[in-house]
């Protein structure tokens, strides 16, 4: 079954109109709110360049997750 969602408050406009793969593999300043300033800096201290780099990386998701869980208190 497929799925839909709007992403157009999560993404630039330039990105809203591509696929989940697509987006992904976008540069870490695709998502809205991100500035290449802001993805400089992620790419020196983290090694994130793409959209992808961010939603794998290790303290991100542990940081994701403590939140969710503290969230669920």
């Amino acid at each position: 079954m497929p799925v839909t969602a709007d992403l157009t408050a999560l993404v630039d406009k330039a990105y809203q109109d591509k696929t989940l793969t697509e987006l992904v593999d976008a540069p870490v300043s695709a998502l809205a709110g991100v500035s290449s300033g802001d993805a400089k800096l992620l790419k020196e201290a983290f090694g994130i360049v793409t959209v992808g780099d961010l939603g794998r990386n290790p303290y991100f998701r542990t940081a994701s997750a403590l939140v969710a869980l503290h969230a669920e208190k």
